[in-house]
């Protein structure tokens, strides 16, 4: 399991809510209404900012120390981000896998019958089951 380590400043927007820069990254910026939107949004940021610079062969920079960053207001706090390579990677991989599987005939004929497509109805029920886990 690959995770990175980098630090995140979150600042207050005058019209409310937080903007995030990444003193690393700097063209790695998102926002978010709270403090958790903004966190989240800040993880897939840089989540996109670190897949890209991987598929583009490029190196990553060595992360900031906290104590070496310097913030600019007193409504700006410093997050360290811990970033997951591989569930970001599983999260945003849609390469799709051939399944074979079996069901009723008459389920066939009447699912066929009001066209729904078993690929989305299976994509469906399968995420509602995992996420009532």
């Amino acid at each position: 399991m690959k995770q990175y380590f980098y630090p995140a400043v979150f600042h207050t927007a005058e019209e409310g809510g937080f903007w995030v820069s990444f003193p690393d990254f700097p063209e790695c910026l998102t926002q978010g209404d709270s403090m958790e939107e903004a966190y989240e949004m800040a993880n897939e940021a840089l989540g996109l900012t670190i897949t890209d610079r991987l598929t583009d062969h490029e190196a990553l920079p060595v992360p900031s120390l906290p104590g070496q960053i310097e913030l600019d207001d007193e409504n700006s706090s410093l997050v360290v981000l811990c970033f997951d390579l591989e569930a970001y990677r599983k999260k945003h991989n849609s390469k799709a896998v051939k399944k074979t599987l079996s069901i009723p005939e008459w389920l066939n004929e009447e699912a066929m019958a009001k066209d729904l497509n078993f690929s989305q109805v299976l994509q469906e029920a399968l995420l509602a089951k995992i996420q009532a886990q």
